[in-house]
Parts: structure tokens; C-alpha cells; sequence
């Protein structure tokens, strides 16, 4: 029995979505079309995309505000601090934080 996942063989997620929403040009489209019929990761994965297509993020929403991947980062690399080092940044920024 042959594993259920992608291989160095299997096209792209992107690409796989392009091709369910009819935006691959041939020739692509038809060695997708081949893949597929041969590899059950990529025919279900495509059949999820039909049921759940991907929804597109708004610009604004693409990249994470400097404050808060500070914030992130200063906790990620502190992590024995505790909470301390959260109020000290939530504090840099202007930003009350109750402990609740």
C-alpha cells in the first residue's frame, strides 16, 4: 500500500488550485491532468479545493504589524522571563495589559 501524501512529483498546492479554477494553460494543465490520475493525494486535494476554494487575504492583511512580530519575537526568545518581559514591551508600546 502506497503512502497518502505529496511526493517531489506532485505539482504545487498553487498550482493545483490554478487548475481547479480553470486557470492553468495547456500544456500544464494536462500533465496535471495526468498526475491526477495516478496519484490519489493530488485527485483529493483538488476535489477539497472544488468544496473549499482558498479564499484570497487582503493586502492589509498579508503582513503582521512591526509591534506585534516584536512582540512575538521578544517572547519567543525570553521565553524563561515569564510575563515580565510582555509587560515591559506592552508597556514600550503604550499598551495596558491587566493579567486577565
Amino acid at each position: 500500500m502506497s503512502s497518502f501524501c505529496k511526493n517531489e512529483d506532485c505539482p504545487s498546492s498553487d498550482e493545483l488550485v490554478a487548475f481547479q479554477a480553470g486557470d492553468l494553460e495547456m500544456p500544464r494543465a494536462g500533465e496535471i491532468i495526468g498526475h491526477v490520475n495516478w496519484c490519489d493525494f493530488c485527485a483529493a486535494e483538488i476535489e477539497f479545493y472544488e468544496h473549499f476554494p482558498p479564499i484570497e487575504v487582503p493586502s492589509e492583511f498579508a503582513e503582521i504589524p512591526a509591534p506585534l512580530f516584536e512582540l512575538a519575537a521578544s517572547l519567543l526568545n525570553n521565553k524563561d522571563r515569564g510575563t515580565t518581559s510582555l509587560n515591559d514591551l506592552m508597556n514600550e508600546y503604550g499598551l495596558a495589559y491587566d493579567g486577565a
